[in-house]
């Protein structure tokens, strides 16, 4: 794979030769297979084979050694090469430059490796004192990966208000201190938030309460704004505007395409922004002309006739602008490496091309042109 980079046998030689020469070699059949370019591939291997030298002048002699010296040898490689540097921004993308290609080796040759950043278990709220609400909420209660990813955020910010006011065991807490934490959080928090935030804290004390981590069940304590969902008018556009959106992307890019497809299934449909980001190649029926939506709220499932325009829009995608992989899903980022594209992603080109438009409204993104299907149908009269 080497002899693909490198024109001079030497190169491929000196590279062999190194003490990291067999990881740094697996390195690049890895980057090769998610498509990184050649440029990027090229600009890595030296990285790796400076650290590697830097590793064994700081007496590192096992690949179990190398962790040791990772943050030492990115602040050596900003030292060198940041000089010129003027921005903390600027010296920031130089310490990425040597530590990505570090710790994605790293991770390929020493097993548990997760990086020298932030600790992710200690990233999950109250893993150390109630470490089975996270498996209740998906084992017993049945709720999505990414409902659960909502809570952990919640509870993360009660988390951090108790570190911070010095209460560190659960039975510590008091209705005083719950209605303080409230309070706080209400501050810069849409009423929808705080209504979520609200019961989130519900299910969790009433969960501590059943392990018999607190003496009473402080749930009852917590009241919830009231917040009816038709209060507000729904927000969406009008179809000129829709056309004005979609005229602001340009098709003869991979990404344009991808996002046209994305930006129709939107508005056709009604979808919401996870149903497009688990949309795979088996669920579009070109033979039937069905479209199948198996991902629904609530584990519904459901199948639509296949619009003219949506099925060119994607196949356009498809042939044109989507990545080589052996993957299923539908939509992708387009730079290496080609990971599906989430929710938040798909939410935010809504957004992009709402505000490229110029078109004014309230939480731009991908519920708005869920609501706007939904008023061109009611307008039908459906």
């Amino acid at each position: 794979m080497l002899e693909n980079y490198y024109v001079k046998p030497e190169s491929v030689d000196r590279i062999r030769a190194s003490w990291l020469g067999e990881p740094i070699e697996k390195y690049v059949e890895w980057l090769n297979g998610r498509q990184y370019s050649t440029k990027s591939i090229t600009n890595r291997v030296p990285i790796l084979m400076q650290f590697g030298t830097f590793a064994q002048s700081k007496g590192c002699k096992t690949w179990s050694d190398l962790p040791s010296v990772e943050k030492s040898f990115v602040d050596y490689w900003v030292k060198e090469h940041g000089k010129n540097c003027k921005t903390a921004r600027a010296l920031g993308n130089v310490a990425k430059d040597a530590r990505c290609p570090v710790q994605q080796l790293l991770g390929q040759i020493i097993p548990g490796y997760t990086g020298s950043g932030r600790n992710r278990q200690s990233c999950i709220p109250f893993i150390d004192r109630a470490p089975g609400f996270f498996p209740y909420l998906y084992e017993e209660r049945g709720i999505r990966k990414i409902t659960i990813n909502r809570y952990s955020y919640f509870l993360r910010l009660l988390d951090t208000y108790l570190c911070r006011i010095g209460l560190h065991e659960l039975s510590d807490i008091t209705p005083l201190t719950l209605s303080t934490f409230i309070t706080e959080c209400s501050k810069n928090r849409h009423k929808s938030a705080m209504a979520a935030l609200c019961s989130n804290l519900r299910i969790f004390l009433c969960y501590v309460h059943r392990e018999h981590l607190t003496s009473r069940d402080l749930s009852l304590s917590i009241e919830s704004p009231q917040f009816y969902r038709l209060a507000d008018i729904p927000r969406f556009i009008t179809w000129d505007e829709v056309q004005r959106m979609l005229d602001t992307v340009d098709r003869r890019t991979p990404v344009g395409r991808r996002d046209y497809a994305i930006l129709l299934l939107l508005v056709t449909y009604g979808l919401r922004a996870r149903e497009v980001a688990l949309l795979t190649l088996d669920d579009i029926d070109w033979k039937g002309v069905r479209l199948r939506i198996p991902e629904r709220k609530a584990g519904h499932s459901t199948a639509y006739p296949l619009s003219s325009m949506v099925g060119e829009a994607i196949l356009d995608y498809i042939r044109n602008g989507r990545p080589k992989t052996t993957e299923r899903y539908v939509f992708y980022r387009m730079l290496p490496p080609f990971a599906q594209l989430n929710w938040n992603t798909i939410s935010g080109r809504a957004s992009h091309y709402l505000h490229k438009a110029g078109i004014q409204v309230a939480l731009a993104g991908s519920h708005t042109l869920r609501h706007t299907c939904v008023q061109r149908l009611v307008d039908a009269g459906l």
